[in-house]
């Protein structure tokens, strides 16, 4: 299984094999970014900016805002943005919320 404390890194198909289990992608590139390279199937967006709000949202407005269940602090979630940098980055900041 994967742990967040070494801060793992997926492979694409590593991340498509997860993808057919029951785990929350979310992209947190920017909306332009989305709108010019395309969305990854199956993931939400927010933006990195916005994740550390995100994650401590109330779960329904979470649902209203993202179309998405919220995941509670045990649920598998996975980042991604383009080369790496802002998922780490997402990923400190749910494990500092109390994500595992």
């Amino acid at each position: 299984s994967l742990c967040a404390g070494g801060a793992p890194s997926l492979s694409y198909q590593e991340l498509k094999d997860l993808k057919k289990t029951d785990v929350l992608h979310v992209d947190v590139r920017e909306r332009w970014e989305i709108d010019r390279f395309g969305k990854i199937p199956a993931s939400i967006n927010i933006p990195l900016g916005e994740l550390v709000e995100a994650l401590q949202m109330d779960p329904t407005e979470f649902k209203e805002q993202y179309n998405q269940k919220m995941p509670s602090k045990s649920d598998p979630v996975v980042f991604s943005c383009l080369a790496g940098t802002r998922s780490k980055q997402a990923l400190a900041f749910a494990v500092s919320l109390g994500f595992s």
